[in-house]
């Protein structure tokens, strides 16, 4: 009897058990997105009871600096990682990121030590001032991590980057409920961030370090040879990225400037609660999505033909639960934040197209790279920054932080799906 269950149970796991590479390389990173996504979620009825609104608002202003100066923090030479043939040029890419990574972090350091006061006086947030000090150090660990990332995913080491993920959610979550208990302010939201990447940078980097031969195979010739080559990535998309992560906490500065710490910290739950689940799906399948979206530039397979089967399948999944959820948006804040925390819930509904625009375009984002046209989504970019900029500028003239969320939701919806649709063209040749 039991070999018969067992035998049974057997045969059900390969059936639900993905065919394709593809689609178990998904399930792989999607187990540890899943895992590492859960545990901020689940602790954040304890963390809106740690904290306060206010000490939310701080902790979302300093992420807001932290993603500006993140996502270049490497040159965006990290982008680059999945196209080299050679492995040797992809581990000289990857020192190019690192060495990059360090001078940006240490010039960064130089410009607080000079500028502080007048930092603090723009962000119009006192609270802020000490924390900017750690700001350097984290850019290092977020440039770090996005060059371990993309290398780790040119080796398809799917499971390192699952793990990764829990490990770097894990020791947040950890670090951050401890200080909170014991002391109170934003100190334990900015610490445990700090915690987070470093745990996993440590994951990362020692698989990376077990070849044996890593160090030999660099080159100084090399590295300037590959910075030439691949020159488009920083003259281009790092100004795009730039320019997105900004445009994106355009929200922050300009609430935190113009609103009430406050309101920053709702916005920034807001964004947490309902983005965080989304990218479960959206940032695993963009991993395996991206790597073999590279392969089959060349090849046999039909990069048009995949592109759509992701996007119209992980949709088909999502859209009825998102919509779900955010139709109850304020309860559901309310009821498991906290009465206080209601509010944004209903910055979760005006959100929500923008959101969800995200969620979906994230997965494909990649394409212009492969068809080398960094330019026009540079400029596409700048479009996109000075349509929220706008948006924001009319909610403040109208005193009103919902026009403002309002509007900049409506500007992103519209863009992100004008993005969409190019991205689809040029994978039919249509550029």
């Amino acid at each position: 009897m039991k070999s018969r269950i067992s035998a049974g149970s057997s045969e059900l796991l390969n059936r639900i058990k993905p065919k394709s590479e593809f689609g178990r390389n998904i399930l792989t990173l999607m187990s540890g997105a899943t895992v590492a996504q859960a545990i901020p979620i689940a602790i954040s009825p304890i963390l809106t009871r740690l904290y306060t609104p206010e000490d939310f608002g701080v902790f979302a202003l300093f992420i807001a600096l932290l993603s500006v100066f993140g996502s270049v923090a490497s040159g965006r030479y990290e982008q680059a990682l999945l196209l080299p043939k050679k492995e040797e040029d992809a581990i000289n890419l990857m020192a190019l990121g690192f060495i990059i990574t360090l001078l940006l972090s240490t010039f960064l350091l130089l410009i607080l030590l000079l500028l502080h006061d007048t930092i603090v006086s723009l962000l119009n947030n006192t609270h802020i001032g000490a924390w900017l000090y750690f700001l350097p150090l984290a850019i290092l660990f977020t440039g770090l991590f996005n060059v371990l990332s993309y290398f780790n995913n040119r080796k398809k080491h799917y499971a390192d980057l699952r793990n990764a993920a829990i490990a770097k959610s894990f020791a947040g979550a950890v670090v951050q409920i401890a200080v909170g208990w014991i002391k109170s302010g934003a100190a334990g939201l900015i610490i445990g961030q700090m915690a987070s990447l470093l745990a996993a940078n440590a994951k990362l980097l020692k698989n990376t370090l077990a070849d044996s031969t890593f160090f030999d195979r660099l080159s100084r010739v090399r590295i300037i040879a590959l910075a030439k080559k691949y020159r488009d990535f920083p003259k281009f998309q790092g100004p795009h990225a730039i320019l997105n992560s900004f445009s994106s906490q355009m929200p922050i500065y300009f609430f935190s400037a113009f609103f009430t710490s406050g309101v920053v910290g709702f916005f920034a739950l807001s964004i947490r609660i309902v983005f965080l689940p989304l990218s479960i799906i959206s940032s695993s399948a963009a991993k395996v999505f991206n790597e073999k979206a590279a392969r089959s530039l060349g090849g046999q397979e039909n990069l048009h033909f995949l592109t759509r089967n992701v996007l119209t399948s992980t949709v088909k999944k999502t859209l009825l639960p998102f919509a779900v959820i955010v139709l109850f948006a304020p309860d559901i804040f309310a009821f498991v934040f906290g009465t206080p925390w209601r509010e944004a819930g209903v910055y979760t509904q005006i959100l929500s197209p923008w959101l969800y625009m995200v969620f979906v375009v994230s997965m494909v984002a990649y394409i212009p790279n492969l068809y080398n046209q960094q330019k026009r989504a540079l400029k596409l970019e700048i479009i996109y920054t000075l349509l929220r900029l706008i948006s924001l500028a009319t909610g403040i003239i109208f005193h009103s932080v919902y026009i403002a969320i309002a509007l900049f939701s409506l500007s992103g919806f519209v863009m992100l799906a004008y993005n969409l649709g190019w991205m689809l063209s040029l994978t039919k040749g249509e550029h």
